[in-house]
């Protein structure tokens, strides 16, 4: 799964990777969770960068007080799902990150850790959203990120992952063009290992409200990675 993520680099590193148009300054995050505004490119045509509420809220649903947003969509099932067909065949995104945290299935197990690329740099997860509104006209724009199975390394703590897609496919999965279903499997695999990094962190990072970069400082004397 992913249930938290890191956003820390230049806005300038973030537009230059999606190949977006420039927007304001935002403060960095480095303990981004549920229910807060994550940054998106929704395949709306705009190819502008906005703020979604990160949990998912079909636009069939009851709407917030009467639905649980969420969170993560498994890669496996998206066509099979209510909550995410019609979402992959018209309303999927990329959200940018820098980095994502996993807690052991065990807490024997070991701290959580902190996922990034070897060579420090922005990514994207692939991202599904839609669109709900109250009966006062108050819209909702809300998203969910897709996971899969886990590569080498994160099969170490965990049985999912993020997807994080490959910039090759950031145009397609933005188009509004429907996507065959051979063509979305492809996509939606687990990156490669070789280009990760993982390291444990301070159990700070379990509690929304710490949000600083000691968030993703590695835990003293401990070590993960290929």
């Amino acid at each position: 799964m992913c249930g938290r993520f890191t956003l820390t680099a230049k806005i300038e590193s973030v537009t230059e990777l999606l190949r977006t148009a420039p927007v304001s300054p935002y403060e960095p995050r480095y303990n981004i969770a549920p229910s807060q505004p994550v940054l998106t490119l929704l395949n709306d045509g705009s190819r502008k960068l906005t703020f979604t509420h990160w949990g998912l809220i079909p636009g069939w649903s009851g709407g917030p007080g009467k639905w649980k947003p969420l969170v993560n969509a498994r890669a496996e099932t998206l066509s099979e799902k209510p909550s995410f067909r019609a979402c992959l065949r018209t309303k999927r995104c990329l959200i940018p990150a820098d980095g994502f945290y996993e807690w052991p299935r065990s807490a024997s197990k070991g701290p959580p850790v902190y996922i990034r690329m070897a060579n420090g740099g922005v990514f994207a997860f692939a991202g599904l959203w839609d669109e709900w509104q109250d009966r006062e006209g108050g819209l909702i724009i809300s998203s969910a990120i897709i996971t899969t199975r886990p590569n080498r390394l994160l099969e170490t703590v965990h049985d999912r992952m993020p997807v994080i897609l490959k910039p090759e496919y950031f145009e397609q999965w933005i188009s509004q063009n429907l996507i065959p279903d051979r063509e979305v499997e492809q996509m939606l695999q687990p990156f490669s290992a070789n280009e990760m990094h993982m390291h444990p962190v301070s159990a700070k990072v379990n509690n929304a409200r710490h949000d600083h970069p000691d968030c993703i400082a590695p835990a003293a004397q401990q070590s993960f990675g290929f």
